[in-house]
């Protein structure tokens, strides 16, 4: 009798008299604290505990899924941002864009390359330090005022951006996706340094090429109908050639090879312990690879040191 006449109080709210178990650690809980569960309640704690022990779903890479691109989305904003200033400052282009190897004169003119240059002149791009042009150049846009083409060089990358970006970020994670972004974009910048010295390239064509290859070796990965991912890739591929009548074919090829690279590493690690090991070192590796060819490109156009 006097077993039942106890009176029993939550384990968290002790002031609170309560009748029901956790149906885990059997601890007496408060109607506040019970938790809804397959079979009666639980309390707070356990449900917690339960949650951790919950293997959590990842992409087909190994990413945490993410149902909302945000990475695309944020990278649509930056561009939009940059473009901006340059329609407010338009130095910006002459000061970040893909410059291999150009000239500043006195009058602060930019000059193509010429090894030895007129006295007077500095060098300018990476043959000047200004290594930080490798990316900056694929956030930048031809302006408004650049013939036909002008504004329609943001928008045609921003539309194509939004389209790839959905479908490729959600299959990689959001970190993948960006390393995958900004590997294209280097990957980009290196090959027009390498054919293309002397030329000020912008633009987020190279990343996006880089996406495009992704989606095409991923949709190849999960069996999905290659009916319209070829269709897809042959005019990515049309665009480059018509590309190299109007922007840089180079960057479009260097973006559309290190991102393929990128996204076969990605997506054919071995699914184990190694896999993030594989694919770190994988974007390692690509990030050697072309900073070598880099320097040894700034190494061949300055003679071994920038002039003075």
């Amino acid at each position: 009798m006097d077993s039942e006449s106890t009176v029993t109080t939550c384990y968290r709210h002790p002031k609170v008299e309560c009748h029901v178990r956790c149906t885990r650690c059997e601890r007496y809980i408060c109607p506040d604290c019970m938790r809804e569960a397959a079979v009666g309640h639980q309390c707070p704690e356990c449900v917690k505990e339960g949650a951790r022990s919950v293997r959590q779903a990842r992409t087909l890479v190994g990413g945490r899924v993410s149902a909302v691109p945000v990475v695309t989305y944020a990278l649509i904003v930056l561009n939009v941002l940059v473009y901006l200033a340059e329609l407010a400052r338009p130095e910006v282009v002459d000061r970040f864009s893909m410059v291999g190897a150009g000239l500043v004169g006195p009058d602060g003119g930019h000059f193509l390359w010429t090894d030895p240059y007129p006295g007077g002149f500095s060098p300018e791009g990476l043959v000047g330090g200004e290594w930080y042009r490798l990316l900056t150049g694929a956030f930048l846009h031809l302006p408004p005022t650049e013939g036909t083409f002008g504004i329609a060089h943001i928008v045609m990358n921003m539309l194509a951006l939004w389209n790839l970006g959905r479908l490729v970020e959600p299959m990689l994670g959001r970190v993948h996706y960006l390393a995958l972004y900004l590997l294209s974009a280097l990957g980009g910048s290196v090959l027009v340094l390498l054919i293309a010295p002397g030329d000020s390239v912008v633009g987020a064509s190279g990343a996006i090429f880089g996406v495009g290859a992704a989606y095409y070796v991923l949709a190849r990965r999960v069996g999905a109908d290659m009916g319209q991912v070829n269709r897809f890739m042959g005019g990515l591929l049309l665009w480059l050639v018509v590309s190299a009548l109007v922007t840089s074919w180079e960057g479009h090829l260097g973006g559309l090879l290190a991102g393929g690279t990128v996204a076969l590493a990605f997506a054919y690690a071995p699914r184990n312990g190694r896999r993030t090991v594989v694919q770190v070192g994988a974007c390692v590796a690509l990030v050697v690879v072309l900073g070598a060819a880099a320097a040894v490109k700034v190494s061949e156009l300055t003679g071994g040191g920038i002039p003075q």
